[in-house]
């Protein structure tokens, strides 16, 4: 029942901000045209169409709150118009009244919070769709940030989950695509990764490890979290300072080096998935700032660590070979791997795929970022998937959108900046690493330790095997007793029975000769 109300809400959402008629009018059957016009009567919308689906996407909640952020960088697919207003989404969400973060932040620390800060500013200077910002200042006179959970979050995403795990499981039932797309395994993939976001205690620990990985890379910032002041509802970090990466003509002025800040971008991408196997996931322009600090200068400001995505040592090969057969066009690899990790049937014929999937890559190459449109590439690729039945792998859907993010930001920076071009020397030094003799060098080195451990031990092992082969083992012993056992009554089975037989024939015998 929850679940049919939330539906007539969104239906009501949907008339009320006028998004049918935006999501209707670009279809040419007359009957959608009909249709349209039947249910826009009588309705009048002033406002222009960016500012309907932004508030539409606002009143619908934290869920629909993403989605548009994700859209927002998606110049390529949405009108200008569209994609500006839905730049809004990603910091100018409505706050909820400061009274209300200050009781939530002496809760949590169970203190007035005069008592824990110097001072704290009562007006939020960001306001996202999970939490919102106050600066602040400790007693220590250290300048932080206090990220506070936005209350009463976990009910509204369980509706929206809930009733998204219930679309899932239709649509499984309805469409014929639905297993090769694997919908219900997505949305618990999506259900994780958003209760990880309602944790903060999480996202500090995610902001840690990120710190750790990028100090050596000397591309990225990320606060340093104060640990005594994080809970689950409220986390303190370092406050930094930095222009949204949005505003490129201010950076521009500054003398940041837009295409080299591009390039920083896709090599900051690819460390993360490649050699770490642990990203940032929500890379939004909201979430990123540049430096203008003569000590940091240019640098990136990664902000928000709610989701972050992981890779297995087998994920990030396979995706490493996946990208280096792109880049060096050989479709047949590409090909071939996709048949080797399961994603279609074994039986697909691999000429067959290869072909598909040149022609849908080859005409992109050798072009500027600005001449592809990946959106067009994925939809051809889908379309092609579907006729080899390839399967959507829910691990890798994080990647998938960090993707399109990390290609929207790229269009914003630097429009010549060749993707390819950029990212095919990282990876071949990544996979050269992984292969060579300079990974070899690093694994031993690595189970180093391990090794320690066990070389003493060694002799023993081997003597302890030697006498487990000289000596039977227990459950044989036990076994072939059991077998002997059986022999045994099998044997006087057969023997009582020859005997009955044998007296039985004699008494015929004796009977039929004294006849």
């Amino acid at each position: 029942m929850r679940h049919f109300f939330r539906l007539v809400y969104i239906g009501f959402t949907v008339l009320r901000f006028g998004l049918d008629e935006l999501a209707l009018s670009g279809f040419r059957q007359r009957w959608v045209r009909v249709m349209v016009r039947v249910a826009t009567v009588g309705r009048r919308l002033q406002a222009p169409r960016g500012e309907w689906l932004r508030m539409a996407l606002e009143r619908l909640g934290p869920i629909f709150v993403k989605f548009g952020q994700v859209l927002s960088t998606r110049r390529d697919l949405l009108p200008l118009d569209v994609a500006d207003e839905l730049t809004k989404l990603q910091d100018r969400v409505p706050p909820f009244p400061s009274a209300q973060a200050i009781a939530l932040v002496e809760r949590a620390f169970g203190r007035p919070i005069d008592e824990v800060f110097q001072s704290f500013e009562a007006e939020p200077v960001a306001s996202a769709s999970i939490a919102q910002v106050h600066f602040a200042v400790l007693k220590s006179g250290r300048e932080v940030a206090v990220k506070v959970l936005r209350p009463g979050m976990l009910d509204v995403i369980e509706q929206d989950l809930a009733l998204l795990h219930t679309l899932a499981r239709l649509v499984e039932r309805v469409w014929t695509d639905a297993k090769r797309l694997k919908p219900r395994e997505v949305v618990a993939e999506f259900d994780v990764y958003l209760h990880d976001e309602l944790d903060l205690v999480r996202e500090a620990a995610n902001a840690a490890q990120l710190r750790r990985n990028m100090q050596g890379l000397g591309l990225v910032l990320v606060p340093e979290m104060v640990w005594d002041l994080c809970t689950s509802g409220v986390i303190v970090m370092e406050r930094m300072y930095g222009v949204p990466i949005g505003q490129v003509p201010r950076l521009r002025e500054a003398g940041v080096d837009i295409k080299k800040l591009a390039r920083d971008g896709v090599t900051i991408f690819f460390t993360q998935v490649f050699r770490d196997g642990f990203f940032h996931a929500d890379m939004h322009p909201g979430n990123i700032q540049v430096s203008l600090d003569p000590k940091s200068f240019g640098r990136y400001i990664a902000l928000d660590f709610g989701i972050i995505g992981t890779l297995t040592e087998w994920d990030k090969e396979y995706l490493a070979q996946n990208f280096l057969a792109f880049f060096r066009r050989d479709y047949k690899r590409v090909a071939e791997l996709h048949v080797e990790s399961g994603w279609v049937p074994p039986n697909t014929r691999v000429d067959a795929l290869e072909s598909a999937i040149r022609a849908v890559c080859e005409p992109h190459f050798d072009r500027p970022l600005k001449d592809i449109s990946l959106g067009q590439v994925l939809m051809r690729l889908f379309q092609t998937s579907r006729r080899f039945n390839v399967e959507i792998q829910p691990q890798l859907v994080l990647l998938q959108k960090t993707l399109l993010n990390i290609e929207g930001l790229g269009r914003q920076l630097d429009p010549d900046l060749d993707l390819w071009s950029t990212a095919k020397p990282f990876l071949e030094q990544w996979m050269n690493k992984q292969i060579g003799w300079t990974g070899l060098v690093e694994r031993f080195q690595n189970e180093a330790p391990r090794y320690a451990q066990l070389l003493p031990e060694l002799p023993r092992l081997v003597h302890q095997a030697l006498l487990r082969r000289r000596e039977p083992d227990a459950a044989l012993v036990a076994l072939l007793a059991e077998q002997r056992r059986t022999n045994r009554l099998l044997s006087l089975l057969l023997v009582g029975a020859a005997g009955v037989l044998l007296g039985l024939a004699l008494a015929w015998m004796l009977l039929h000769g004294g006849v």
